[in-house]
């Protein structure tokens, strides 16, 4: 009924139909949850029953609004709209949805299978979505609905079609969701949102996900999907807010439209996505000269580029480290506690500070009298950071990408390959990925056997990932480079190759060749964005059957290298 409702143009009588099948509804899930507390009050939890006593005041005061006329319009005249019945309808679908068993058979499905098909299944969804006649002026063929469907979900932020002019706000709004589901993961949403309602989980669906989470106990597995909802969105409505207050009044044509571009941005920023509402993104005339708006950009797609685990763990050591000063200027100890800061958090911590550092140092000399000319001081800086920062999978500009000098394009190259943190909203192979490398190599210059930082040794099958990860990067962009080229052979090299690290880090920045691709070529793109974001090791996990550990040794053989 929502598809039909939002999708396409209906008269009056039938949208009438619709909204007395949306009562129905309503007064069906109202019924059903009072049944649920008659039949096990002793069962529910508190945070449940307060979900469920602000979800009936909220529905009975939107129907009490629709149904006692003009007394109640002058009261609560806000709620007198169709849209808030759709939002008591979506509240009863969260709550019914959440009472269902979901279980996840490790026989039917792996873990890396069952997170491939998330991602698969939500592409088709928005796919479909996309291609609806409200969703569009113009209509979109489904191509061009299944390429946006995938950079969407897949956070990159290549565009075949402009997002401001091209799409309604309902196309926007499928867009912006889309980008949301595929930042923080559906199997993330839908399974905490069970634990929560339920108060559990069965012992086989918290070993799946904690295999797709890296959660290190089973009973972390919910109090991590807690953490990660509360810290998205933590951060997107805090983002939201400070890009409001922000960009200017005059920029929009009414209130609504400044709320929609804030909360859009924030989301986009957060999960690393790239969209815009804007034709030239922050290019546009009236937002290239916002520092403000940039630096809060800055801020929120750094955050999601750093993890969950890295900004869970990075909080918590902020807290002990107040409270540690706290304590000292009191005159009192607290307990010391070694490594608060996990070697994982060190090392993702570290390479970004080194990646941004060098980063905006070389962005600045080399377009200071190019693309950064236009800008003042303070802003030349600003504008330096941002072109540092956003190829690590944000996708957003502030300058002309086509005016960028050959030595920073090469310098963008390098900084979408790495890419942003593990277990974040980013692709790329990971700054974890390049420091174990680049430790590697400095550990066989100095003649040592192993890799040692932080008076810590890293683990053989880390390096072993690090280096299959780098392997298969370069196999996947390479092959997507060869195809293009055979397809649309009247292109530079340069742009393919540019199009392709993009798509595959899942950036979102493009010289400018997107829309004239061919079709065979746009497919390509949207394989490589679909690997970059799921990982191709973690296809490969899914297609090959895991062997069993066997308990025997081959005699050790050195191989020739060098």
């Amino acid at each position: 009924m929502f598809l039909l409702d939002f999708g396409y143009d209906k008269s009056l009588e039938i949208q009438r139909v619709f909204n007395t099948f949306y009562f129905v509804v309503i007064g069906l899930g109202i019924g059903v949850t009072i049944l649920r507390y008659i039949e096990k009050l002793k069962e529910i939890k508190r945070s449940v029953i307060i979900f469920d006593v602000v979800t009936i005041l909220i529905t009975l005061n939107i129907l009490y609004a629709h149904f006692l006329g003009e007394e109640a319009h002058k009261h609560i005249s806000f709620l007198y709209n169709d849209n808030w019945v759709k939002f008591a309808i979506l509240l009863t679908f969260i709550r019914e949805f959440s009472e269902q068993n979901i279980s996840y058979k490790k026989t039917l499905m792996n873990p890396a299978q069952l997170f491939i098909m998330s991602f698969f299944g939500i592409i088709l969804v928005g796919t479909l979505l996309l291609m609806l006649p409200n969703a569009t002026y113009e209509g979109l063929s489904f191509l061009d609905a299944l390429f946006t469907s995938t950079s969407a979900v897949c956070v990159t932020g290549l565009i075949v079609v402009d997002t401001g002019s091209y799409f309604t706000v309902f196309g926007q709004s499928v867009i912006l969701a889309l980008i949301q589901a595929g930042g923080i993961g559906i199997l993330t949403v839908a399974s905490y949102f069970s634990y929560f309602f339920k108060g559990g989980s069965s012992y086989e669906n918290q070993q799946t996900l904690s295999d797709m989470t890296g959660a290190n106990k089973l009973g972390e597995v919910f109090t991590t999907f807690k953490r990660i909802l509360a810290i998205t969105f933590s951060i997107e409505i805090v983002a939201s807010v400070l890009i409001f207050v922000s960009v200017r009044k005059d920029l929009f044509e009414s209130f609504f439209e400044r709320i929609f571009f804030s909360v859009f941005h924030s989301i986009s920023a957060f999960c690393n996505a790239g969209f815009s509402t804007l034709s030239n993104s922050i290019y546009e005339e009236g937002f290239r000269y916002n520092y403000m708006l940039q630096l809060v950009l800055i801020v929120a797609f750094v955050l999601g580029g750093l993890g969950f685990p890295i900004v869970v763990n990075l909080l918590k050591y902020i807290k002990y480290f107040i409270n540690r000063k706290v304590f000292y200027l009191s005159g009192m100890e607290e307990t010391y506690k070694p490594w608060v800061l996990h070697i994982n958090s060190r090392i993702s911590l570290v390479t970004t500070a080194i990646l941004t550092i060098v980063g905006t140092i070389a962005f600045f000399i080399d377009e200071y009298n190019n693309t950064l000319a236009e800008h003042s001081g303070f802003g030349k800086f600003v504008t330096a950071l941002f072109g540092a920062t956003t190829p690590r999978t944000a996708g957003f500009n502030t300058i002309d990408m086509a005016e960028l000098h050959f030595s920073t394009v090469m310098l963008i190259f390098f900084l979408m390959w790495v890419g942003a943190s593990p277990a974040s909203t980013g692709g790329g192979i990971k700054t974890n990925t390049f420091a174990i490398a680049t430790l590697n190599f400095l550990s066989l210059a100095k003649g040592k056997t192993k890799i040692e930082i932080f008076r810590r040794e890293i683990a053989e099958i880390s390096v072993r990932r690090a280096f299959a990860a780098i392997s298969l990067s370069l196999m996947v962009i390479g092959t997507g480079i060869i195809l293009i080229s055979i397809f649309d052979k009247d292109m530079k090299l340069l742009d393919i190759a540019f199009e392709c690290f993009s798509a595959y880090s899942t950036v979102g920045l493009s010289l400018g060749i997107t829309a004239a691709l061919s079709p065979l070529s746009k497919f390509v793109i949207i394989a490589i964005m679909f690997i970059g974001r799921v990982s191709m090791l973690t296809i490969l996990i899914a297609l090959f059957k895991k062997v069993k550990q066997k308990n025997y040794r081959y005699p050790t053989e050195e191989i020739t290298i060098n």
